[in-house]
């Protein structure tokens, strides 16, 4: 694998943004996931709403198709150094944000996202691909 797709990638991804779902076609198998903090967060979505009955199903087909990275003793490791060096750094990310990031970071994977929180931030790669 070389990259981990952040929540709001995905989300575009369902919703077909043309720029998003060309990267994700040209990516030979094997070299996408997602985090199991994506997955919550996707989850507590179609939670809010509960009637999006097309969106239900792209989520869930979606979430068939990718590995699910599962979150373990080491990215706990990772999540509280990277934290503790946004704030060193004066620098925030939501929690969710950052549990994904580290948990990027601890596999040494891409994090994507279109989050401008991710940019310049040290040691952390990072693309954007709806541009």
């Amino acid at each position: 694998m070389r990259y981990m797709l952040g929540t709001n990638v995905v989300s575009h991804l369902v919703r077909a943004h043309p720029s998003v779902s060309r990267r994700v076609a040209s990516m030979p198998a094997g070299h996408l996931c997602i985090s199991a903090v994506t997955e919550a967060e996707l989850r507590y979505g179609l939670e809010k709403h509960r009637g999006a009955h097309r969106l239900q199903s792209l989520i869930y087909e979606f979430l068939a198709s990718i590995p699910i990275m599962p979150w373990r003793h080491e990215e706990a490791i990772v999540y509280a150094q990277f934290r503790n060096s946004l704030e060193r750094q004066g620098r925030s990310l939501a929690a969710h944000d950052a549990l994904i990031a580290a948990h990027a970071k601890s596999l040494g994977l891409i994090l994507v996202s279109n989050d401008q929180a991710f940019v310049n931030l040290v040691d952390m790669p990072f693309e954007d691909w709806t541009h």
